[in-house]
């Protein structure tokens, strides 16, 4: 597993997830650790590191 900090898009508070790096590409949803309010992942892995990540707000 792989910790990743970031700013969460709604509290700006910065928390961390954890990805899994066996797998390549990724979308998901989890909700904030400090705000609860959902945040969608977009996570991509190339051989091992990863290459990007995406946390946005649901505009609901």
């Amino acid at each position: 597993m792989f910790e990743h900090f970031f700013q969460c898009p709604y509290c700006w508070e910065e928390i961390s997830v954890l990805l899994d790096p066996s797998v390549s590409r990724q979308t998901y949803i989890e909700d904030c650790e400090v705000c609860c309010r959902p945040i969608e992942f977009q996570v991509a892995f190339e051989e091992g590191e990863l290459v990007e990540f995406q946390a946005s707000d649901i505009e609901q």
